[in-house]
C-alpha cells in the first residue's frame, strides 16, 4: 500500500511535466484512442475521488463570507468565457470550430487540482473546496447556457444531451463524494480517498493521453493558425491566474484567499472540456482545449513562485513599518 500511495504522490508532484508529456505521447501514438469509451467513466471516478475531501460545511462556512467565492465564480463563468469569445472571434473568426474550442476551454468548471495548489501555497481550503463544488455542480447548466449565448449562431450545441451527460459524469459524482465524506464524518477523506487517489491520478493520465489523440492530425500538420491558437491559449491562461490574483488584492483579501482565488480563476478542468469536445463537436474543436494542458501546470508553478515573493515582500514591508 505504501508503494501504491507513493506512486500517486509521484504523479501528483510531477504533473507540470507529465501533462505535456501525455499530450506528446497522444499525438505520437493515436492508436491510444481505442480507450475513448473509458474516458467518461474514468472522469466520473476522478470527480468522485476529488470530492471525498470536501464537505457541505465548507460550503456553509464560505457562504457566510461569500464575496471571494462569488467573485471567483463571476470571473470563471461570465468574464473569462465572454472575453475569450470576443478575442477569439476577432482573431480566429474565420475558423468557427477553433473559436468554439477556445470558448469551451473557458466555460468548463474550476479544476479540482486547484485545491492542491492552494494548499501548497497556504490558501483557504474552505473557499477552494466550496467554489470547486459549486462550479462543478453548476457546470451541466452553465456550460450549455454559455455556449448557447456566446456561440448559438455559429455552432450547433445539443444542450439537453450535454446537460444530461454532465449531470451523470460531473455533478452527481461530486455530490456523492461530498455526501460520502459527510455521512462518514470525515472517514471517507481520511481512509478511502488516499487509497483510491493513485488510481484517480492514473485515470487522469489515461484521460489526457486518450483525449490528446484527437488533436494528433492537427499537431502533425501545424499551420500558422494552429500555432497562433496555441500561443493565444497560453497567454489567456496566464491572464486567468493574473485576474484572480489582481481582483483578490483589489478586494484587500488576506493572503490565504488571494492564493485561493489565483488558482480558482486560473485553473480549468481541461479533462472535462476535452471529454465534451470529443463527444459533441468536430475534431478541430479539441485542439484549443487539449493544448491548454501544455500550459496549465507550468503556469500554476510560476504563479506559485510569484505568490511566495509577494508574501515575503508584504512580510518585509510590515516588518519595516514596525517601530
Amino acid at each position: 500500500m505504501g508503494a501504491w500511495k507513493r506512486l500517486g504522490g509521484l504523479i501528483g508532484s510531477h504533473m507540470a511535466f507529465i501533462s505535456p508529456a501525455c499530450v506528446v505521447l497522444g499525438v505520437l501514438f493515436p492508436q491510444i484512442g481505442v480507450l475513448k469509451p473509458l474516458v467518461v467513466p474514468l472522469f466520473a471516478f476522478m470527480t468522485f475521488q476529488s470530492a471525498l475531501s470536501n464537505t457541505f460545511d465548507n460550503l456553509v462556512r464560505t457562504l457566510r463570507h461569500p464575496i471571494p467565492m462569488l467573485m471567483s465564480l463571476l470571473l470563471v463563468t461570465v468574464v473569462m468565457p465572454a472575453t475569450a469569445c470576443v478575442l477569439a472571434t476577432a482573431l480566429f473568426g474565420a475558423s468557427p470550430n477553433l473559436v468554439c474550442g477556445i470558448v469551451l476551454e473557458y466555460c468548463v468548471p474550476v479544476a479540482v487540482v486547484s485545491a492542491m495548489w492552494t494548499n501548497m501555497l497556504g490558501g483557504d481550503p474552505a473557499l477552494s473546496l466550496a467554489t470547486i463544488l459549486v462550479s462543478t455542480v453548476a457546470a451541466p447548466f452553465t456550460i450549455p447556457l454559455a455556449l448557447h449565448v456566446l456561440l448559438g449562431q455559429t455552432v450547433e450545441v445539443d444542450a439537453a444531451r450535454m446537460m444530461g451527460e454532465m449531470v451523470v459524469s460531473i455533478a452527481l459524482p461530486a455530490l456523492l463524494g461530498t455526501l460520502a465524506n459527510d455521512l462518514t464524518h470525515g472517514r471517507a477523506a481520511r481512509e478511502l480517498s488516499p487509497v483510491i487517489a493513485p488510481a484517480a491520478k492514473l485515470a487522469l493520465v489515461t484521460v489526457i493521453l486518450t483525449n490528446s489523440t484527437g488533436v494528433a492530425p492537427y499537431v502533425r500538420n501545424l499551420t500558422p493558425t494552429f500555432v497562433a491558437v496555441a500561443a493565444f491559449i497560453g497567454a489567456f491562461a496566464a491572464c486567468g491566474y493574473a485576474a484572480g490574483l489582481l481582483v483578490a488584492r483589489a478586494l484587500r483579501l488576506p493572503n490565504d484567499k488571494v492564493a485561493s482565488m489565483t488558482y480558482l480563476v486560473g485553473m480549468r478542468n481541461i479533462s472535462a472540456g476535452a471529454v465534451l469536445a470529443g463527444e459533441y463537436f468536430p475534431g478541430e474543436v479539441m485542439f484549443p482545449v487539449v493544448i491548454g494542458t501544455l500550459f496549465q501546470q507550468v503556469l500554476a508553478a510560476g504563479f506559485g513562485s510569484l505568490l511566495r515573493r509577494l508574501r515575503r515582500r508584504g512580510a518585509g514591508e510590515k516588518g519595516d513599518a514596525e517601530p
